[in-house]
């Protein structure tokens, strides 16, 4: 942490482990949903777009190889030194028979000298024993990061949202991946139906009680072709301000264990399907509220639990 940031960013924790620039690729490789297909449930999340969260990521359309490089020319262009970490993360990325994932994963590592990990999106329940022994090989050779989506350890609210799974079941998925030493961010979604300010807390801080290295704050985005989009136009829910999601955000980062990594603090979405907040659509600005706050509060991540504020 510095003056700057008043918590421990991504970027500045890549600089000091590799000392250079680290540019995460954003790959869509094709993958389903059991949430999705019927295995567990079918149309996902409620919020979850077609996409599945791959909004950004590259044209599942094209092969990896492609992907990578159109991604990786465009970054080369601002950081001619980057390194680079592809990054699966359409949908649920280890939800494939193992064999399917080794063609997968493996050409992913060995694609460019200058690919130092690889980073994976999945859920909880598309991490069999077999898979994680499997990435633990991986993990020796260079560091695997797997990201699970929580988004809220409220149950009520995880049945509104259609999550699919159960907080037992995420946690035990945590402790497993952590058994094999391999990197575990956590996403948690801010703005879900009716939750209050303090479940949201309550949720950041229930991470302190994970051996957790990351997270990845989201302000909630209620979008078009989604059941929760329709469901927004027929009954419309309480959505937060700008100034109520920065003032969540920042009680969440002083309630944070300050060694964990914040990877994002702000979501993004497509503009054109999105139904609200607006207030969303000017990440930057949302940042930068978020730290002007926190610099006028001298507020810093964890010192609630370091008892310095």
């Amino acid at each position: 942490m510095n003056d700057e940031k008043h918590y421990n960013t991504l970027s500045a924790y890549y600089k000091e482990k590799f000392n250079n620039k680290v540019c995460k690729v954003s790959l869509n490789a094709g993958f389903s949903c059991p949430n999705k297909d019927g295995s567990k449930g079918v149309g996902g999340c409620t919020y979850c777009s077609k996409s599945g969260s791959g909004d950004f990521a590259g044209s599942v359309y094209e092969p990896l190889d492609i992907q990578f490089e159109h991604i990786k020319a465009i970054m080369t262009k601002k950081w001619p030194d980057a390194y680079f970490i592809p990054y699966l993360q359409a949908n649920s990325n280890t939800y494939k028979p193992l064999s399917e994932l080794k063609k997968i994963y493996e050409p992913l590592l060995t694609i460019d000298p200058k690919v130092i990990g690889l980073s994976i999106a999945t859920r909880c329940d598309c991490l069999e024993d077999d898979k994680i022994e499997y990435l633990s090989e991986l993990n020796k050779i260079k560091p695997i990061q797997i990201e699970l989506g929580l988004q809220t350890i409220h149950e009520k609210t995880a049945r509104l949202i259609n999550r699919g799974h159960t907080l037992e079941e995420f946690s035990s998925c945590v402790k497993k991946l952590r058994s094999h030493n391999i990197e575990v961010v956590v996403h948690i979604i801010n703005g879900l139906p009716y939750e209050t300010k303090e479940m949201m807390i309550e949720t950041a801080k229930y991470l302190n009680s994970l051996d957790i290295q990351g997270v990845k704050i989201h302000s909630l985005l209620i979008l078009e072709g989604t059941k929760m989009g329709e469901d927004f136009k027929k009954n419309p829910f309480p959505i937060l301000s700008l100034n109520e999601y920065r003032d969540i955000v920042i009680e969440q980062i002083r309630n944070l264990n300050p060694n964990i990594i914040i990877h994002r603090l702000a979501a993004d979405g497509v503009i054109k399907d999105l139904i609200a907040p607006d207030w969303t659509i000017k990440k930057m600005v949302v940042m930068n509220e978020i730290d002007k706050e926190m610099r006028r509060l001298n507020a810093w991540q964890g010192d609630y639990i370091l008892g310095n504020s």
